[in-house]
């Protein structure tokens, strides 16, 4: 069986909420607004990832894009693919 190494890869944008406190980790938060079924209201749903940052170069406050990868710890599955200014 051949693995193609150029698969389509979850890609999510999101704010970063903690950088400092481990190494080469960072926590992400991305927001996404849902409508309630019943009553038609829209509110902002938030879930936290943690991602691999090898160079350790962002901040808390910076907008990044993480990009899904194999499992790097027992709950980092996500990398740091590149940092947008904020």
């Amino acid at each position: 069986m051949e693995t193609s190494t150029n698969q389509m890869r979850r890609q999510f944008t999101g704010v970063v909420v903690s950088a400092n406190k481990t190494p080469k980790t960072v926590v992400v938060r991305i927001d996404r607004t849902e409508v309630h079924p019943k009553y038609g209201k829209r509110y902002v749903v938030s879930t936290k990832f943690m991602a691999h940052d090898e160079a350790m170069t962002t901040k808390e406050g910076q907008t990044v894009t993480i990009e899904e990868t194999r499992p790097l710890s027992a709950r980092k599955r996500w990398r740091v693919v590149s940092t947008n200014q904020a």
